[in-house]
């Protein structure tokens, strides 16, 4: 019979410090009164993965450690992280982020009097490691939800109410073995879901077990995969949705009628649009402009312009946009490392917006210069402020597909 109560599972590639503070972290505080155990997943790590491992098996941690001979990619190693658990229940955690082991015990027990139940779901705080403190949850359930086996419309239908991402969970190992098939076109976390609901009831409680990290006081700017996939996977989120509808209807329990299939088109829009929505917050932040105008676009067409996310950028995003794109231009441009601001009646206003982009560190801004030598002709992107001001420069030998007037940037900026 099978000893280890649950296995929580962690995938890593070169992430030495910060599987190592994820370690000390679990040795430290989980105190369950069952057996666990913890299996790494190395996807063949260059770095001192392998030492750090080391050192805590020599702890008397109960780790098991597995690694591959090549980089067969996240999902993959995600996969190998799951299928090497030999626990009653498994769940994931990435090398950076933390469990709640009190909440993880929770639901173990709760598993334990529930053996219908294949998945045990719930939100996760965003945590801040820097300040030591959690911040919103991901998504808000009002209560603890049991759906029975093959309730897929009434899933959906939560899913959608809540904005529900089923993607942090206890899994039963049994229902895990089928469950878990990696899909990468359609949003594994709710093809599982479908996979999960087929076998048996699936659980969502409201109290989060799970800390996502987004400020890491073992490395201030990681890259954070999983706000790359919010910020660009609306199709995959858009094709999970349809996966699991799909699935459900082929049980028979979805409608597949015109009118059925109308309705679950419009929420899968409508979701998806929601997490666009999320993206345009995240694109804000890192100053991703000409990317929340795109996706400005998207919402607008899709019948979501009074979304409050649109509404808060509205105003400053025209010009914002329009320098981007100027900095873009200059990004691409090989040999330009000065830009010639003329005939603005501010331009200190221009260079200061311009700071706000992400303008290239290469390019100085200057005022036209008093000497046009061919050095600066040679060298220069020149922004004016009408059509007609081009000409004066053009007159000198500068690039006409490099003298801009702020017509030509903001013309296809269309609010």
């Amino acid at each position: 019979m099978n000893s280890v109560k649950l296995s929580v599972c962690i995938p890593t590639y070169n992430r030495a410090r910060h599987l190592h503070d994820c370690l000390s972290r679990c040795l430290r505080e989980f105190n369950f009164d069952f057996p666990y155990e913890i299996v790494v997943s190395d996807n063949a790590s260059t770095d001192d993965t392998y030492d750090v491992v080391q050192e805590f098996l020599a702890q008397g941690a109960p780790i098991r450690y597995f690694r591959s001979q090549k980089n067969v990619g996240m999902i993959p190693n995600m996969n190998s992280a799951f299928r090497l658990g030999r626990g009653e229940y498994l769940t994931y955690l990435a090398d950076d982020d933390r469990l709640i082991p009190e909440e993880v015990a929770n639901i173990v027990h709760f598993l334990d009097a529930n053996q219908n139940v294949t998945v045990c779901h719930a939100p996760w705080f965003i945590y801040d490691a820097v300040e030591e403190q959690d911040g919103t949850p991901f998504y808000r359930i009002e209560q603890d939800t049991i759906f029975p086996k093959q309730s897929f419309a009434d899933v959906f239908n939560f899913m959608f109410r809540g904005h529900v991402f089923p993607e942090v969970a206890i899994y039963r190992g049994s229902a895990l073995r089928a469950a878990w098939v990696p899909r990468e076109i359609c949003f594994f976390p709710f093809t599982m879901l479908a996979h999960f609901l087929d076998e048996g009831d699936v659980a969502f409680r409201k109290t989060p077990f799970y800390r996502q990290v987004i400020r890491s006081a073992v490395e201030r700017d990681r890259a954070q995969g999983g706000h790359e996939i919010a910020m660009t996977g609306w199709d995959q989120y858009r094709g999970g949705l349809e996966y699991f509808l799909y699935f459900g209807a082929k049980r028979g329990k979805v409608g597949t009628s015109e009118n059925d299939r109308a309705t679950q088109e419009h929420l899968c829009k409508t979701f998806t649009m929601e997490r666009m929505a999320v993206a345009i917050r995240l694109l804000v932040a890192q100053r991703e402009f000409l990317k929340c105008y795109e996706l400005y676009c998207r919402m607008e067409f899709g019948g979501m312009g009074g979304h409050k996310q649109l509404a808060a950028i509205r105003d400053g995003l025209p010009l914002a946009a329009a320098l981007e794109t100027l900095a873009g231009q200059l990004h691409a441009s090989a040999g330009v490392n000065r830009l010639i601001i003329s005939g603005f009646t501010d331009p200190w206003t221009i260079r200061e917006r311009l700071a706000k982009v992400r303008f290239p560190e290469k390019v100085t801004t200057t005022g036209e210069p008093t000497d046009h030598t061919d050095e600066i002709i040679e060298h220069s992107a020149v922004l004016v402020s009408r059509a007609d001001q081009r000409d004066h420069f053009l007159s000198l030998g500068y690039m006409p597909n490099l003298v801009f007037s702020q017509d030509d940037l903001i013309k296809t900026i269309v609010l």
